[in-house]
């Protein structure tokens, strides 16, 4: 059970970043959360070939090839650009850096980082190298990290519960309670998982409910607005669809966890 939902929440972490990768070579730039709105001074070039790493990152995490050095040198770089990019353009480009939507963007970017160390730390005895006995350190720390950046996402849906709640579909009654309902749940799971209280099944639960977003939310609203705004929605989803397996693998790590104690 444990290999299963680990396996399929890292098929579908790899095949997101293959997604954001495809999208970047597609559109000649990176999607809305992967940098800042401002770089334009980044050469086309590179950002072909920083879409075609992505592409073939994600595959390799989906086929299972050099899982625990492609991870960790994503999560790195991902890392990077927040600490580098991201945290320097909210306090210099912005001015309302003290609101915490305003780092909405730079959290999705970070907990894409945080999946890929765990990601990499959960796989990291398959290669015989310098790299296994460095890489299980991160897994706890991409492990809470992650949960920490749900708890922020949960506390968004209290805050800008309306504008939450209008992202909702319309054939859904009682949208706004739905918005405070995701809200709480995002809230507890981060929670429960950063202080250990059955994280499994607090993984498990979170990653079923944000798949379950991709489902009747994400995926209708990229088909209907694939090509708008350089596909943003399309974007949404994969990054729900990797949020959901960082989830699960999560709960395969903490199911194998309890089982070694």
């Amino acid at each position: 059970m444990k290999k299963n939902l680990r396996n399929v929440g890292r098929i579908f972490y790899g095949t997101a970043i293959a997604g954001l990768g495809f999208q970047t070579v597609y559109y000649h730039d990176f999607p809305y959360m992967l940098i800042p709105p401002s770089h334009s001074w980044i050469p086309v070039t590179v950002t072909y070939a920083m879409g075609i790493l992505l592409v073939v990152a994600g595959a390799c995490i989906v086929f299972g090839k050099r899982i625990d050095t492609i991870g960790l040198w994503l999560g790195i770089v991902l890392l990077l650009i927040f600490c580098f990019y991201f945290v320097p353009y909210e306090f210099v480009a912005t001015s309302n850096y003290m609101h915490l939507g305003e780092w909405d963007n730079a959290e999705k970017e970070l907990a894409l980082s945080a999946g890929a160390f765990v990601i990499a730390g959960s796989y990291s005895n398959q290669n015989e190298n310098f790299l296994p006995r460095f890489l299980p350190k991160l897994e706890p720390f991409g492990v809470t990290l992650f949960a920490a950046i749900i708890t922020t996402f949960g506390i968004d849906h209290f805050l800008y519960a309306k504008d939450v709640a209008e992202y909702i579909p319309s054939w859904i009654p009682n949208r706004l309670f739905w918005a405070y309902f995701a809200g709480a749940a995002l809230l507890g799971s981060g929670v429960a998982i950063i202080l250990k209280i059955k994280p499994q099944l607090s993984a498990t639960l979170l990653g079923t409910m944000i798949f379950i977003w991709v489902i009747i939310l994400h995926i209708p609203k990229a088909i209907v607005e694939h090509l708008t705004n350089m596909g943003n929605e399309v974007t949404s989803a994969l990054i729900a669809l990797a949020y959901s397996g960082i989830a699960f693998v999560i709960a395969g790590v903490a199911e194998n966890n309890r089982a070694n104690h």
